[in-house]
């Protein structure tokens, strides 16, 4: 029978969802917390509350974090030992790397031509307060953070430069994005294993500025356009994740990708869909091992 560790937090509701499934199908539950991992070098060996990682058979990562930050590029240094050790982990840690960090998975969307909204990266106060101006309003995004954390909306106003310059004193490099007219809602487009799996809604419920549950948003059913689909698909292909969700919004000038996420959630797909990502996720997972 398949050993499969799982990476997440306890009484996070996709990681625990995700290790019951895993013991469902193969008997044994493991889910590990990342910050109680130690690597002992000498020895090459990769220890948890007593669990040798080197001898399970997979590590599927679910959460590396509660919360972003660039610890978590750490973190994941240690399952990249893994990995280069010969264990299969989904998705791979190098490629989780490359969508954590906001900046750069926006360098690669946009190195691939995906459409996104106009979006300012600077270190300088004048530039940002020049960028509030152009866009009319902003959305000021930390590199690192999830759920619209740490985000907050600017518009030009004879406090903008001492509210950019509180905020670029925790955010050396601003990530400032044009707040374009969501239409009520943003799209989570899913993959597994690189193909389309299903589409969901996040539907604003209130007079918030962003549509995200932690706000007061609902998650509902969608069908989007195919054209939709092919550009989320385009999106998350370079990254090669096992299993993304991709948030895309609908605008006037077309579909635009807001990001690619490191892990992708399993709630809104059940609750919106009434499909069980984690069991499909698992059954994926499986199929790699056994070929």
């Amino acid at each position: 029978m398949l050993r499969i560790g799982i990476i997440g937090i306890k009484g996070g509701w996709s990681s625990e969802r995700l290790a019951d499934t895993v013991e469902e199908i193969t008997g044994e539950r493991i889910l590990i917390e990342p910050g109680q991992i130690c690597l002992d070098l000498p020895s090459g060996r990769v220890m948890s509350n007593g669990t040798d990682l080197n001898s399970l058979d997979a590590l599927i990562i679910k959460k590396i974090g509660s919360r972003y930050s660039p610890d978590l590029i750490d973190r994941l240094e240690i399952f990249r030992y893994l990995a280069e050790k010969g264990l299969p982990i989904f998705s791979d840690p190098l490629k989780i790397m490359r969508v954590l960090d906001r900046l750069s998975c926006t360098i690669t969307l946009q190195s691939n031509n995906i459409p996104m909204p106009p979006l300012t990266i600077t270190e300088n106060i004048d530039s940002a307060l020049r960028a509030v101006e152009q866009y009319g309003e902003a959305v000021f995004k930390p590199l690192y953070t999830s759920k619209a954390r740490g985000m907050f909306l600017l518009r030009p106003d004879p406090e903008a430069r001492e509210i950019i310059s509180q905020y670029k004193k925790e955010n050396k490099i601003m990530y400032i994005q044009k707040k374009i007219d969501l239409g009520g809602r943003d799209l989570g487009v899913v993959f597994l294993g690189g193909e389309y799996m299903t589409t969901y809604a996040r539907q604003k419920q209130n007079d918030a500025w962003n549509t995200t549950t932690a706000s007061g948003g609902k998650y509902e059913p969608v069908d989007p356009d195919p054209s939709l689909i092919e550009l989320a698909g385009k999106a998350q292909e370079p990254f090669g994740l096992d299993f993304t969700c991709v948030d895309v919004v609908e605008t006037s000038d077309g579909p635009m990708v807001f990001e690619v996420s490191a892990f992708g959630g399993f709630r809104g797909i059940l609750e919106s869909r009434d499909i069980d990502a984690a069991r499909l996720y698992v059954d994926y997972v499986c199929r790699r091992l056994k070929k």
